[in-house]
């Protein structure tokens, strides 16, 4: 049976009503408490106080302050008026009944009502965020379209310009080739009239003296003879062989932008790198010939490699180093391997060795050094060691600076370089 608690004290203004209602020992929360606008309950078991107002109030902005062990109701008035009791009196039981079953109705309405607010509320939000997401991403298309269009002018600019300068440039080294071509001709003509004027001075003279005036009908000289005619042709050259020697190279480069002597050094390390070959090796006697020469493992491990098999690749390549260690290709390859397993610390030190081996720096050697420098970028920027790995890709670039992949790789580098920094 629950207890009822008989025991409060109320007053009242035009608009208000305030109740106080004691429950010392007994821990209350807000859910103990049910308040329609004529109705007001506080069940705390075994306490129980229900009161049916005498007048309705605005529930909604009506309050109850709890602490201390006290209850403290504010109750608004709908309408301004004095009460005559808190409770409505000469109530029979079956209106007290109707009353509090129609007012846990108006409450589950009241409930429900809210729920349907907010469920139409939240509804509204979502709306309302999808629609401002997708404004964002529409606004966000729209950008990277407009940066791709200004790019892709910005390109055909830059084509046209080039295909303009390379136009200007064949015209000019056309109009310097025949301006040259018309020089030779007019040199070549000059040297063939002045050949001609010495040929013909000694010829005149002789034919001076040789001819004999013969009179005709008239009393003229006679045209010159046949022979005379030819005299006065020159002896054709004689037949000769010229001989040409160049100067035997090994580089590519012209000799006057060669640099000799770290050219023969670096040809002398690899000349050295392919004879030497470990003779204390005893447990490799059982292998074939062929299976000895680091040039066929290191054949074998780029097959491999390029079926995807890099284990297989890194075996043969650690066969072909304990055979011959001064072979630079052989740590370059290994380091690709190492890198697609995902080794990476094994990835940089072989790229380190190669580069190691790799000196000095020559033309010949140019492509196996950006290699090394990219493979071992790579792997310090997968290490997320960002600064070590752009500085592989610079030096990278300065060898081959027309390289636009990898001058990509190393502003993708820069803009997480730059993130990193920003977030921290």
């Amino acid at each position: 049976m629950p207890v009822w608690l008989r025991e409060y004290s109320w007053r009242q203004t035009g608009s208000a009503v305030y109740l106080s209602l004691p429950l010392r020992g007994v821990r209350v929360t807000p859910a103990n408490i049910f308040c329609t606008d004529q109705y007001l309950k506080v069940s705390i078991p075994p306490f129980l106080f229900e009161a049916i107002l005498y007048a309705p109030i605005d529930d909604t902005n009506s309050t109850a302050k709890i602490g201390n062990g006290i209850i403290f109701f504010t109750l608004y008035k709908k309408e301004v008026a004095m009460w005559d009791s808190l409770t409505l009196a000469n109530a029979n039981k079956e209106k007290l009944q109707y009353l509090r079953e129609n007012a846990v109705l108006k409450a589950h309405e009241k409930a429900k009502e809210e729920t349907e607010a907010k469920k139409v509320t939240k509804q509204e939000h979502k709306k309302y965020a999808l629609e401002a997401t997708m404004k964002l991403e529409e606004a966000e298309r729209k950008r990277i379209e407009d940066l791709k269009e200004k790019e892709r002018e910005r390109v055909t600019k830059e084509l046209e310009l080039w295909k303009k300068q390379q136009k200007d440039a064949e015209k000019q080294k056309r109009v310097q080739k025949e301006g040259e071509l018309h020089q030779e001709v007019e040199q070549l003509k000059e040297k063939k009239k002045e050949k001609m004027n010495k040929t013909r001075i000694p010829n005149e003279g002789t034919s001076k003296t040789r001819l004999k005036p013969t009179k005709g009908c008239h009393g003229f000289y006679s045209m010159f003879s046949e022979n005379v005619k030819e005299e006065q042709l020159p002896a054709p050259r004689s037949a000769a062989t010229i001989k040409i020697n160049f100067t035997s190279r090994v580089f590519p480069t012209a000799l006057r932008e060669s640099r000799i002597a770290e050219e023969e050094e670096w040809l002398r390390k690899q000349a050295e790198a392919r004879r030497t070959v470990s003779a204390d090796l005893s447990e490799l006697e059982d292998l074939k010939e062929e299976e000895k020469n680091p040039d066929w493992l290191k054949d074998k491990g780029n097959k491999m490699f390029a079926t995807g098999n890099y284990l297989a690749a890194v075996n043969a390549y650690n066969l072909a180093v304990r055979l011959n260690n001064k072979l630079p290709l052989l740590y370059l390859n290994r380091a690709a391997c190492h890198l697609k397993l995902r080794n990476l610390h094994k990835a940089i030190e072989d790229s380190s060795k190669a580069l190691e081996l790799l000196t000095p720096p020559v033309p010949d050697n140019e492509n196996a050094r950006v290699k090394a420098y990219v493979r071992r970028g790579t792997a310090f920027c997968q290490l997320e060691l960002y600064t070590e790995g752009l500085q592989d890709y610079e030096a990278a670039l300065k060898i081959d600076p027309k390289n636009k992949s990898i001058e990509k790789d190393a502003e993708k580098i820069r803009h997480l370089i730059q993130g990193t920094t920003q977030d921290s």
